[in-house]
């Protein structure tokens, strides 16, 4: 435990930190500033000030899906780095791994997944062109489509990350959606249609 010393007080780093982490919960699960600040005892005027000190971000809620992904520490550091909201890239052996379950248990996998990516305005899906296609018809979000390869793809690929940065700096620099569910915005068009270099990996 961390403590300082200031004047005749002794603070606890460790007791910020749940405070903190504890105040930005509540206002995720979707409680105002004002009833934060009573419940925890502080000015409404602090949980803005937490808010506004640590944004990263602010426009939609973008999540990225790609598999067979050989580099994919790479690709979950840059998604890191854009501060997207859900990742899930998957490398070969992480892939089978997942296949290889119980046929039952792969399948509520699958459908609880796709539930979760319902909730995000834009999808960035690294895929073979016929998964991109199928994801295009279920999901009622905007899907910016990174091909990997042609289907069945069972070799991981090797994503070209300077191209990804650049979809990505795309997609969240594109205006909120207010609401709208409508495919094709022309800024996220322009980062799909950027000329890929994804090189197929052999298989370890």
């Amino acid at each position: 435990m961390r403590l300082y010393r200031i004047g005749d007080k002794v603070v606890s780093e460790d007791k910020l930190r749940d405070a903190i982490a504890s105040i930005l919960e509540d206002r995720e699960a979707g409680a105002t500033q004002d009833d934060v600040a009573k419940s925890h005892g502080v000015q409404r005027s602090f949980v803005s000030f937490l808010e506004t000190l640590g944004e990263v971000r602010k426009g939609n809620r973008v999540a990225m899906v790609g598999f067979p992904i050989a580099n994919a520490a790479e690709v979950k550091a840059l998604a890191e780095n854009h501060a997207l909201d859900f990742v899930l890239v998957l490398s070969q052996e992480e892939r089978e791994n997942i296949e290889s379950g119980e046929v039952t248990a792969v399948f509520n996998t699958l459908l609880e997944t796709i539930a979760t990516l319902r909730d995000y305005d834009t999808l960035v899906l690294l895929a073979s062109d016929w998964r991109i296609k199928t994801m295009e018809r279920i999901l009622g979000t905007e899907v910016v489509g990174v091909p990997l390869g042609s289907s069945p793809l069972r070799e991981a690929v090797t994503v070209d990350v300077e191209e990804l940065d650049a979809i990505l700096t795309g997609v969240m620099s594109a205006r909120p959606a207010h609401g709208s569910t409508s495919r094709g915005s022309a800024a996220l068009k322009d980062a799909s249609g950027l000329p890929g270099r994804w090189q197929p990996s052999r298989k370890s």
